[in-house]
Order: C-alpha cells, then structure tokens, then sequence
C-alpha cells in the first residue's frame, strides 16, 4: 500500500475507529455515480478496497462488518461483492440476496426497484 493510502487510514479510522464503506464517507452518490471514477471518491474506492483485501476477514466478520455499517439498499450488490465474491451468473446472484435478505440487510426485489429510479440513469454531466 503506498504512503498516501496509510495516511488516509489512519485519518479514518481516528475518525470512525475504521474504514468506512464508500456510502459513509460519500452518502448522497449512488454506486454508478462519476463520485467514484475520480478524485475523492475514487480514491476512497482505492483506499477501501486495498484495506479490506488487507483485514483478510472471514465470512462472519465481513457481515459484522456491514451491519454495523448497513448499506443502503442501491449498494446491496456491492456489498454482496465484498461479502461473498461478485456472483458470476443469476444463480449465484439470488443466491447472495437470499443470503442479504436473511441477514435482515434487504431484498433483491427492495434493490431492483430503487436502481430502476430515474436517477440512476441520469447523465451527470
């Protein structure tokens, strides 16, 4: 991990006693915003995922992890990526939102709604 990157940890976790997921930091962009393409928002992407890869957690603690942190409903998908590896077909994906849902975290119908809003497909540029 480079300096900059263990910098922000630090400034992190004195903050919030961790790295908190991207919806904490950033609570108004949705997971396809441009927010996470570049600058700040890319840059808590790089710093989150190079950390997590690092805590090297077991299944348990990555689902600690995000309740205490609970996603909003639109980052159920990358939550569940984090989790369990990205599902490779729909098989595994309703697998996984089997798995979210009974967990209490949320639902695949609750998330196929809210990312078919109009937001979600609104230039921001």
């Amino acid at each position: 991990m480079e300096d900059w990157q263990l910098e922000e940890i630090t400034k992190l976790e004195a903050k919030y006693g961790t790295v908190p997921p991207p919806w904490v930091i950033f609570p108004n962009e949705h997971p396809y915003s441009m927010c996470w393409s570049m600058g700040t928002g890319e840059a808590h992407i790089i710093v989150w995922s190079d950390w997590w890869e690092e805590q090297n957690y077991s299944e348990a603690e990555k689902i600690e992890y995000f309740r205490q942190w609970k996603p909003p409903v639109c980052w159920l998908e990358w939550m569940s990526d984090a989790v369990w590896e990205p599902a490779e077909n729909d098989e595994e994906e309703i697998v996984n939102f089997a798995k979210i849902e009974a967990l209490g975290l949320g639902s695949k119908a609750d998330f196929d709604r809210v990312m078919n809003e109009p937001k979600f497909f609104e230039s921001e540029f």
